[in-house]
């Protein structure tokens, strides 16, 4: 999941899947004792895990491009492509997703699991123990909702 989600979409940026499979799981396991409910449960963590790696990479992009004057870099922080588009449409996603997820749980789980973790509808409909076209009319409508809530915020910052 994660080599498609890395696929040479933005050839500007580069890491390897095992790579950011290995940050999320290191945050997975962080904690002592950890353990999942079931698949779903893992499947919803591990993809939120990768959100975070991935917003908190374009953030660190970005704040370099507008001037941070970091002289040293860290070998083991390597830049991490974002799943689609450019860091700006990152971010944009992710505060989208998380005004999605005040007004609608479910649907923004859903499209964590799709947009971040790269789970094919089918799989997203099972780990979340939906039918498949319940999963369908939640991603339609979820996409469209953040489409709306990003072309808004984009109006209100300039």
């Amino acid at each position: 999941m994660a080599r498609t989600k890395l696929s040479p979409q933005n050839h500007g940026h580069t890491i390897q899947a095992t790579m950011l499979v290995h940050d999320a799981w290191m945050r997975l396991v962080d904690d002592d004792g950890v353990s999942f409910e079931n698949r779903a449960h893992f499947f919803s963590a591990a993809a939120e895990a990768m959100r975070r790696i991935l917003v908190e990479s374009a953030i660190r992009r970005l704040s370099k491009k507008r001037g941070e004057g970091a002289e040293h870099v860290d070998v083991s922080e390597v830049e991490i492509i974002a799943p689609s588009g450019t860091d700006d449409e990152l971010l944009a996603v992710h505060d989208s997703l998380e005004r999605l997820a005040a007004v609608d749980r479910g649907k923004a789980d859903l499209v964590k699991l799709r947009y971040f973790a790269g789970i094919t509808i089918e799989e997203t409909a099972a780990l979340l123990n939906i039918s498949i076209p319940t999963a369908n009319r939640y991603w339609t409508y979820a996409r469209a909702w953040l489409h709306q809530d990003i072309l808004e915020a984009r109006r209100k910052n300039n």
